[in-house]
C-alpha cells in the first residue's frame, strides 16, 4: 500500500508581490492588524519593494478594491484586513456577510489567495484582543495564511498545468 501524498505550504518559499487591502473604518483596530501582516511578511524574508497596502474606507469596499488589485498589480496573494463591529443593527450582518462572500468569490475567480484578516466581532473588547493583545493577531494571522497558501499553490502548479493536463485527460479544466 502507497503512503497518503500529503503537501504543505512552506514559509521558505514564498517570495513575491503581496498586496494588503485595508479598511480605514475601526482604524484604531485595523492599524494593528497592517503592523501585525507587515511584520510576518517580513520576518519571513518578503522585501518591503513587494508589498503594497491599498486603504478604502471600510469593510464594504474591500472587494472593490482587491478585484482591481488582482486585475492592475496581479500579486501572488492578497490580504484583506478590516473590522465590523456588531451594533444596534442589521448592518453588521449585511456589511460582513457581504465582504466575505466576495473575497472568497473573488480568490476563486482569479486563482489567487486572499486571506481573510477582516474581524467580524461582537464588542470593541474583542477587537482589541484580535489586533495584538489576547487572541494574538490577525494581521500576522492572515499574512501567514497568504504566504502558507502561496508556497501550496506553487507546489501544485499554476493553472496552465492544470488546464494541460485537464486536456491530456479528456477532462474539462
Amino acid at each position: 500500500m502507497q503512503p497518503i501524498a500529503q503537501l504543505e505550504g512552506r514559509f521558505n518559499e514564498i517570495d513575491g508581490r503581496y498586496v494588503i487591502v485595508v479598511g480605514r473604518f475601526n482604524h484604531h483596530v485595523v492599524d494593528s492588524l497592517v503592523e501585525g501582516a507587515v511584520d510576518a511578511l517580513v520576518r519571513h524574508g518578503v522585501d518591503d519593494a513587494n508589498i503594497d497596502i491599498l486603504h478604502v474606507p471600510g469593510a464594504w469596499e474591500l472587494p472593490l478594491a482587491v478585484k482591481r488589485a488582482l486585475t492592475r498589480i496581479q500579486p501572488d496573494a492578497v490580504i484583506a484586513l478590516g473590522a465590523v463591529i456588531r451594533g444596534g443593527t442589521p448592518h453588521f450582518e449585511h456589511v460582513a456577510g457581504q465582504c466575505n462572500a466576495a473575497l472568497n468569490r473573488l480568490q476563486l475567480d482569479f486563482d489567487t489567495p486572499i486571506a481573510n484578516g477582516v474581524l467580524t466581532v461582537n464588542s470593541i473588547e474583542q477587537a482589541i484582543e484580535r489586533a495584538g493583545t489576547k487572541a494574538g493577531n490577525k494581521g500576522f494571522e492572515a499574512a501567514m495564511a497568504a504566504m502558507e497558501m502561496v508556497s501550496l499553490l506553487r507546489q501544485l502548479g499554476g493553472n496552465d498545468d492544470f488546464e494541460d493536463d485537464a486536456a491530456d485527460h479528456g477532462g474539462v479544466a
